[in-house]
C-alpha cells in the first residue's frame, strides 16, 4: 500500500470534527484563539494523538508545536509541514486546522503503510498565525525563521493588555511538551503547506487542488486619532474635536484612494475602537486597523504613501498617526516544490489549476528558509474568516493525498 492510498479520509474528518469542539460557537465555527484556554486543549489534543502513535512532541519558546516521524538518516535535516490552529474570533473549522491536521495524516498514513523515508517528516502547528489577539499575525513561523526577535514579541500586548510572554506562559503550563533548547528554529530541507483556498477560484473552476505559486505581499496598520471628549448635548458640532467623526473622513478618503480598476489591491479597516464608549459623550479616541495587500511590492508602497498624507491632512481639528504593524513582501515559492506539486496532483488524476495566494500564510516564512510549496482545496463559495466555512471530507482528503506523497518524494532526496 502507498502513502497516498493510506490516508483515511474518514479519519482526517474526525479529527476536524475533534478538534472543531474545542472552542465551538453556536454557528458551527470556532472562537480558538492564539494562547487561549481553547488553544491549549487544541495542543493537548494533538499531542495525545501523536504520542499515542509514537512520534515525538515538542515545543520551543514562542510555542510553535512539533511533531515528528524519523527517518532512517540520523544526520539528514527534516521536511516539514503544517498550518495553524488559531482561529479568528468568528472562524471557521478548516482555516489552518486543516493544514495541522492534513500534516499529522499524513505521518499516520506513512505510518500505517510502513514508508520509510531518509529524512525524519515533521508536522508543526504554528503559534499565532492569524493575528486576530496578538498582532502580528504569523508570528510563530516568523520568529521561527528569524524575521521577528523573540523578546520583542514576548513583549506584544492584546486588545486587553495581556502581554504575549504570560499568555505563552499559561498556555505552555496547560500543555506541555519538552522544550527544544536555544531559539526557535532549525535548518529545514523542504516545507510544504496544506490549507483551503479562503477564495472562490477553485470551485468556480470545479478544480480539486489548487497548485500555489506565490503570496502576495501584505501590510498592516493601526491608525490613532485623539480628539477631545465633550458633552454631547452642550457641545455644539463647530466646538468639537470628535475622534470618530475625524476618522470616518479618514476612512472614506482611503476607500476612495485605494480602488483600482483591475480590482488587485485589498484593503480593509477590520477593527475600530472609539473611547469612551458612551452614548452621551463626544468620543476623544478613535483607533482602527488596515489590512493592505497587492502582488506587487512597489503597489503597497505607494499606496502607503498615500495613506499617510490621508492621515495627515483628514484628521483636523483632531491629532492623528498611523503605524505600520508589519510589512511582508510578496512570496514566490521554489518551481521545484510548484512542479513536484503539480506532477503528484496529476499522477494521482485530480484536477487542478496553478494559482496564487491572496492570503498570507506561514509559508512565506519559511520560504526564506528552504524550498518550500502551498497545496490548497477549495472551501464552500470561498467564505473564510467567517463562522459558516465549510469543505468537503472528498477535498480534504485529496488534499493529504498530494501532500504525503509530496512528502515522501522530499525526504527522500
Amino acid at each position: 500500500m502507498g502513502a497516498a492510498e493510506a490516508i483515511r479520509e474518514e479519519r482526517l474528518w474526525r479529527r476536524h470534527a475533534d478538534m472543531a469542539k474545542l472552542g465551538g460557537t453556536p454557528k458551527g465555527g470556532v472562537n480558538r484563539q492564539a494562547l487561549s484556554a481553547e488553544d491549549a486543549a487544541a495542543r493537548n489534543l494533538l499531542g495525545a494523538w501523536a504520542r499515542a502513535r509514537g512520534f515525538a512532541v515538542s515545543t520551543d519558546a514562542i510555542g510553535n508545536l512539533f511533531v515528528r516521524r524519523e527517518g532512517s538518516d540520523p544526520q539528514a535535516l527534516p521536511v516539514m509541514s503544517g498550518s495553524h490552529m488559531d482561529s479568528q474570533p468568528t472562524g471557521g473549522r478548516f482555516d489552518g486546522m486543516y493544514g495541522v491536521l492534513a500534516a499529522f495524516e499524513a505521518l499516520e498514513a506513512l505510518e500505517d503503510a510502513g514508508v520509510q523515508t531518509r529524512r525524519p517528516v515533521v508536522a508543526v502547528a504554528w503559534t499565532n498565525e492569524e493575528g486576530s489577539r496578538f498582532q502580528p499575525g504569523a508570528m510563530g513561523s516568523a520568529v521561527f525563521a528569524g524575521h521577528n526577535a523573540l523578546e520583542e514579541m514576548f513583549e506584544v500586548k492584546d486588545w486587553k493588555g495581556v502581554a504575549l510572554k504570560d499568555a505563552l506562559a499559561e498556555t505552555l503550563k496547560a500543555a506541555p511538551a519538552p522544550m527544544l533548547g536555544g531559539k526557535p528554529g532549525f535548518p529545514l530541507d523542504g516545507y510544504v503547506e496544506a490549507h483551503i483556498e479562503q477564495g472562490p477560484r477553485l470551485e468556480n473552476e470545479q478544480k480539486t487542488i489548487g497548485v500555489v505559486t506565490a503570496i502576495q505581499g501584505s501590510r498592516r496598520y493601526i491608525v490613532t486619532i485623539e480628539g477631545e471628549e465633550a458633552h454631547a448635548g452642550t457641545t455644539p458640532r463647530a466646538a468639537r474635536k470628535d475622534a470618530f467623526a475625524a476618522a470616518l473622513r479618514i476612512a472614506q478618503t482611503m476607500y476612495e484612494a485605494t480602488t483600482d480598476a483591475d480590482d488587485m489591491l485589498r484593503f480593509t479597516i477590520g477593527r475600530v475602537d472609539v473611547a469612551p464608549g458612551s452614548p452621551n459623550t463626544v468620543p476623544g479616541r478613535t483607533v482602527f486597523t488596515i489590512d493592505m495587500r497587492h502582488p506587487d511590492d512597489a503597489v503597497l508602497e505607494a499606496h502607503e504613501r498615500k495613506l499617510k498624507e490621508i492621515v495627515a491632512s483628514k484628521a483636523a481639528p483632531c491629532t492623528s498617526g498611523i503605524e505600520r504593524v508589519t510589512a511582508v513582501p510578496p512570496t514566490n515559492f521554489d518551481p521545484m516544490v510548484v512542479d513536484l506539486v503539480r506532477a503528484k496532483t496529476n499522477a494521482l488524476k485530480l484536477s487542478n489549476m496553478d494559482m496564487p495566494s491572496g492570503a498570507g500564510h506561514d509559508a512565506m516564512h519559511i520560504a526564506r528558509l528552504c524550498p518550500t510549496g502551498m497545496i490548497f482545496v477549495p472551501c464552500e463559495r470561498g467564505i473564510s474568516h467567517n463562522e459558516i466555512e465549510n469543505a468537503t471530507p472528498q477535498d480534504l482528503a485529496a488534499g493529504a493525498r498530494v501532500l504525503v506523497e509530496v512528502l515522501v518524494e522530499l525526504a527522500n532526496r
